[in-house]
């Protein structure tokens, strides 16, 4: 593979593990040459604040932060569109000489920036059609599948009505097999960017997590999700989709007592935490670490190296 030419490093992550401090310290002593590129699904909604852990205005005003507040809440966002959000990011910030710090929990998106994916366009009367057909016969459509693109029907269980949808869309609209975009997302290739993990262990874990959301509540995350509520629009199915925003929605939307959507809250970020690991911990070319000081020093060290190069 050779350089690219950008420098940039990635801290990848469970949610509540401490990924957005270190990350701020590092760019913070940088003085200005590390610039952080969110890789988050929920902060690119403008008003979803308190429960994505955006960075504060006083963070924002010490370090530069990339891919926040892109859209409204009221608008639904892709892969395909992070995918070209962060690309332009990156490109801005090497343009000017700096190095790019990739921080977050959202695995897919993180694998499409950071193994640089090739992502099937949308095509939604296809995929109606494609629906409205797996209602009654989704066996038919896998069937369909396997005729048209066997490796990609080899690739999913016949009763995943998403993937056979999502597979049979793309190689009828595009004229060509789903299974020629990639290898896969459990097919890892060469190291394009280093990933650096922070690793925390499950039970201190869930008291952060507990903590943190008890914190948020103290903070105002009823009113914000009031707001959101209010505003134009509404929010949008992919941002309902939020931890915590979509347990308290149940509660200002179908009268559910707000003590145990506080604890659904909670409870579903343990969960999503235990995902994120999971999804990661699969990946084996990132470099674990338990000590966010040991961390933070592979972080810089990858950033004063070669290694430090996107390698494409």
């Amino acid at each position: 593979m050779k350089n690219h030419g950008g420098m940039a490093v990635a801290l990848v992550g469970a949610t509540a593990s401490g990924k957005s401090a270190l990350a701020h310290e590092v760019a913070l002593a940088s003085a200005g040459h590390v610039e952080i590129l969110a890789v988050d699904a929920m902060t690119v909604y403008r008003g979803m604040d308190i429960a994505t852990a955006k960075p504060t205005k006083a963070e924002r005003g010490e370090v530069n932060y990339h891919l926040l507040d892109l859209i409204e809440p009221c608008e639904e966002f892709t892969v395909a569109q992070f995918q070209r959000a962060a690309r332009e990011a990156a490109s801005s910030v090497w343009q000017l000489g700096g190095a790019v710090l990739y921080v977050g929990g959202t695995g897919l998106y993180g694998r499409a920036v950071l193994d640089n994916f090739q992502i099937p366009g949308q095509f939604p009367e296809v995929k109606a059609e494609l629906e409205r057909r797996a209602a009654t016969g989704l066996d038919m459509l896998y069937e369909e599948l396997k005729e048209l693109d066997p490796l990609a029907a080899s690739r999913m269980e016949p009763t995943n009505e998403r993937r056979v949808v999502r597979a049979l869309e793309v190689t009828i609209a595009s004229g060509r097999p789903f299974s020629s975009y990639g290898a896969g997302l459990r097919t890892y290739g060469p190291v394009r960017v280093v990933q650096v993990g922070l690793r925390v262990d499950l039970e201190s874990l869930d008291e952060r997590i507990a903590g943190r959301f008890n914190r948020w509540m103290e903070e105002g995350l009823l009113d914000e999700v009031t707001r959101l509520l209010e505003t134009p629009g509404g929010i949008s199915r992919t941002a309902r989709q939020a931890v915590g925003y979509r347990e308290l929605l149940r509660h200002l939307e179908d009268g559910v007592a707000l003590e145990d959507c506080v604890r659904d809250a909670i409870t579903a970020s343990r969960r999503l935490a235990r995902r994120q690991r999971s999804w990661f911990q699969r990946d084996p070319r990132i470099e674990w670490f338990d000590d966010p000081s040991a961390a933070a020093l592979r972080l810089k060290e990858v950033l004063n190296s070669p290694d430090g190069f996107v390698r494409d």
